[in-house]
């Protein structure tokens, strides 16, 4: 599919305003060099601290740093609970990219709850790989940061140039989260150099602590998803349903509305429900069972341009709670790049950022209605503005923007740029190890 090019008046851009300017970090002059001392950011490596492994679902931190991995070479550091007798780590390479190093620290489980030992030896074993195995590559690094609990760990204890925090979800919202979680995030959010929230409620909530916070949404892959808008073969997993399919794909967790689903399966026995994606925090003996409701597990990123050319409509069939709040869903995009009709439950970020494009329900009756009119007579009007909205979102257009953020933090530095970092902790603060992943 063509690039729509769209004036950017035309369209609800979902990056910070001011930051639409002519020339971005990446693409900086030889002037702009001289005024900031010559410390270019997009050579720096990142140190990226995640609560997701790297091959798990593809979500906010992979499309972001797989793209900051073009300039930055990145280290993506996962922690794991393993039935190991003491801490090992695994480092490999990326095969997509060898400027991605993926280090996993795998800490015994029977110790788990033991915060002061978590906090000291994920130090350790990331300062023993920086030192051996990556012998130096990554030093003046871009702490990049997803996982508060793991911050007092780290922050001030790497060497980092900076701090970047980049607030995905409300983690003290979902189910499970560990204690301690709230007070060390709130003191990330006073050390770090420059926040990106994933929503405009986190970023509002966040903006007291810190003043340089800004609103990045989600984005989107428009070259990825575009397949669906191309004659293909079937999927083979919604091949078989027959029937006008109702499809979501992501995380199945405590953020799903059950009995929605449940209502939708009773309300046209005729609708294929299909539900793409890995189970977590949920006990799937209990998940609602209808002939038409279907649970087919996660499948690969490269297969949903696929799955979503089957779907008549595509559905955020969330539950209104305190897990999803602040959530800003990455999908909402991807079923739009895909040209799909999109019906959501009235999540605040998706009123907020999609309103429209996306037919936004008040309750299981009108959002059945919705689904009903999609079927039979699709929105083209809608579809078209998921399209825009899709095109002047995507992953690229926000890290070029970040990266200026970025760069502002070192050139506020003056002359000393990135080498006026913050000095190294004289100890590591303890607390309770996160038991989410």
């Amino acid at each position: 599919m063509n690039p729509i090019n769209l004036p950017v008046q035309n369209t609800r851009l979902l990056i910070s305003p001011r930051l639409n300017r002519k020339a971005s970090a990446i693409l900086r002059s030889p002037d702009d060099d001289e005024k900031s001392g010559g410390n270019k950011v997009e050579s720096l490596p990142i140190i990226a601290i995640c609560h997701l492994s790297w091959d798990w679902v593809w979500q906010r931190p992979q499309q972001f740093l797989s793209r900051m991995a073009k300039t930055h070479p990145v280290l993506f550091v996962e922690l794991h609970c393993s039935p190991v007798s003491q801490g090992v780590t695994h480092l490999r390479t990326w095969e997509e990219n060898h400027a991605v190093r993926i280090l996993q620290i795998h800490l015994p489980q029977d110790r788990w709850h033991d915060g002061e030992y978590i906090d000291r030896e994920r130090l350790r074993l990331l300062l023993e790989a920086m030192r051996i195995d990556l012998a130096g590559q990554f030093s003046d690094a871009i702490l990049w940061i997803n996982d508060p609990m793991a911050a007092p760990a780290y922050v001030g204890n790497l060497g980092e140039a900076m701090v970047v925090y980049d607030c995905m979800d409300e983690l003290t919202q979902f189910a499970g989260a560990p204690a301690g979680l709230a007070e060390r995030e709130a003191r990330l959010v006073q050390q770090a150099d420059v926040i990106f929230c994933g929503g405009q409620k986190m970023r509002t909530k966040r903006l007291p602590g810190n003043s340089n916070t800004h609103f990045y949404g989600t984005g989107v892959d428009c070259d990825h998803f575009a397949a669906a808008l191309k004659p293909a073969p079937a999927h083979p997993d919604l091949k078989q349903l027959g029937g006008p399919v109702l499809g979501y794909f992501g995380v199945v967790d405590e953020r799903i509305d059950y009995p929605l689903l449940a209502f939708l399966a009773d309300h046209n026995p005729h609708w294929q429900i299909a539900m793409v994606g890995p189970f977590a925090k949920v006990d799937v003996a209990a998940l609602p069972s209808r002939p038409n409701l279907h649970w087919l597990g996660p499948k690969p990123y490269q297969e949903l341009p696929s799955l979503c050319r089957q779907m008549d409509v595509c559905l955020m069939p969330f539950a209104l709670n305190e897990a999803t709040e602040f959530i800003n869903p990455t999908k909402a995009l991807e079923y739009m790049a895909a040209g799909r009709p999109v019906v959501s439950t009235a999540l605040d970020e998706v009123r907020s950022n999609f309103a429209v494009a996306a037919r936004i329900a008040s309750g299981p009756a009108e959002f059945a209605r919705f689904c009903e009119e999609e079927i039979t007579r699709p929105s083209a009007a809608r579809v078209l503005k998921g399209l825009q909205l899709a095109q002047a979102n995507t992953w690229e257009r926000l890290v070029e923007n970040m990266n200026n953020h970025i760069q502002e933090v070192v050139d506020s530095r003056g002359p000393q740029g990135i080498a006026s970092r913050r000095a190294p902790s004289s100890n590591v603060a303890t607390g309770i190890a996160p038991s989410y992943v």
